[in-house]
């Protein structure tokens, strides 16, 4: 008989965004939600605990560059699509705060975001040794309406290309 253990982190981050592609007038409209993102963790190999530390990885490391990344690029950033008009007004007019958006392939659906940090955190994992993997992430957009995504995001995001900001273990959030 064999069993998992799973570790499940939480964080809280505030941001703004606009759907100019179908999704209706009031969310054409710049606005923003207080969400939360709750990840969850498994040791990629399970091992018998060692009588000590008894853990894959201690809870610091595990979510410490997760949280870095929420805490100083997500929260309170604003999240546009490659095509919004206002990105452009953003680069000549604010160059310094076009610095704080987060730019998506398309429109910054509470769907593709879960998919879109699901494959940074995967990228964080891998880059300090693939000790832990993300099996499912929750982006919870209001309290009540939330996704959660369990799959491979490669399998699911539109226009794959090298070297996205989203697989990419850096602080980035965009690829300008």
């Amino acid at each position: 008989m064999s069993g998992s253990c799973a570790m499940v982190f939480s964080r809280r981050f505030s941001m703004g965004h606009r759907l100019i592609n179908g999704a209706g007038e009031s969310c054409a409209l710049p606005h923003g939600h207080n969400e939360t993102v709750r990840v969850r963790l498994q040791p990629t190999s399970l091992a018998r605990f060692d009588g000590a530390t008894n853990m894959a990885l201690p809870f610091a490391r595990a979510k410490a560059t997760w949280h870095r990344w929420i805490d100083e690029r997500l929260d309170h950033a604003l999240q546009l699509g490659a095509g919004d008009p206002l990105l452009g007004w953003f680069r000549t007019h604010e160059p310094a705060r076009a610095a704080r958006i987060i730019i998506t392939p398309g429109d910054p659906t509470t769907e593709l975001m879960a998919c879109l940090m699901m494959a940074k955190l995967a990228a964080f994992l891998h880059n300090e040794g693939d000790v832990l993997r993300c099996v499912s992430i929750t982006l919870e957009e209001t309290p009540t309406n939330s996704v959660i995504f369990d799959g491979d995001p490669s399998a699911v995001l539109p226009t794959p290309r090298e070297s996205c900001w989203w697989q990419r273990p850096d602080m980035s959030i965009a690829d300008d």
